[in-house]
């Protein structure tokens, strides 16, 4: 497939106005070469996969989470980690592109299937948060028994559950990844519940005393990026070699 032809596509499906004004997507380091016909994905691209880089040695690396989030600059002056990886990648002469806040967003990205994997129905996006889907469960349940079928559907071995809403549910509100913070959009569209990760001590309070359910999984729900991102990769040219790279591993529940 010709670069080109790449970019344009996948740009029909997240293209980059749909990335919050913080965000970093697009190419990172690196020159896209004239033809792809080999691609990596891997949710991050760290110290632990660069063996795999080098021994696939793909034309393209996707990521989802920025490989470099910020300027160069900025972020090697800080990180010099990230800078000796960085040199590694570039010596390979591997490009390096992500797709972020703006797969999140898109249409069949990241929390539409999400919403799929819960198998919600009717759902939707709130106008107050483009990456918020909000669905209902074919059947209301006990908050209890939810939250063991989101860990289970999410494929994931622990969560945080706050049990200071409705007993039962049946609207529930995702967004994947670090979007705690979001709730009040989702007690505003009148969920019974809303999933997300990283929640902080203090958004766990406000949650409480909002009288609000929350569940919080694991920012590695996003996992799922690799295979829907595959999946559109061989949708617009099946002879591309892809793999996948889930390497990243939960931490022990102790």
């Amino acid at each position: 497939m010709k670069s080109k032809t790449f970019l344009r596509l996948m740009a029909v499906r997240f293209p980059k106005r749909l990335a919050e004004s913080f965000d970093r997507v697009g190419l990172m380091t690196g020159k896209l070469p004239e033809e792809i016909h080999k691609v990596m994905l891997c949710l991050d691209l760290d110290w632990e996969i660069l063996p795999r880089v080098k021994e696939f040695h793909p034309d393209l690396i996707i990521t989802h989470h920025p490989f470099i989030f910020g300027t160069k600059y900025r972020v090697f002056r800080n990180d010099e980690s990230k800078r000796l990886l960085c040199e590694e990648i570039d010596k390979l002469g591997i490009p390096v592109y992500s797709f972020h806040t703006n797969f999140d967003s898109g249409k069949g990205g990241m929390n539409d299937a999400l919403a799929e994997a819960l198998q919600l129905k009717n759902v939707y996006i709130p106008e107050l948060n483009k990456m918020m889907r909000i669905g209902y469960l074919k059947e209301e349940t006990d908050i209890f028994s939810f939250a063991g079928y989101a860990k289970h559907h999410l494929d994931v071995n622990y969560g945080l559950l706050i049990h200071e809403g409705k007993p039962i549910i049946k609207k529930v509100g995702i967004i994947g990844g670090g979007g705690s913070r979001d709730w009040p959009v989702a007690q505003k569209e009148e969920c019974d519940i809303y999933i997300s990760g990283d929640v902080s001590h203090h958004v766990r309070r406000d949650i409480v005393n909002a009288k609000f359910n929350y569940l919080d999984l694991p920012h590695e729900i996003e996992k799922i990026f690799m295979p829907i991102m595959e999946k559109y990769l061989l949708q617009i040219d099946k002879d591309l070699v892809i793999k996948a790279y889930d390497h990243e591993k939960l931490p022990k529940v102790i």
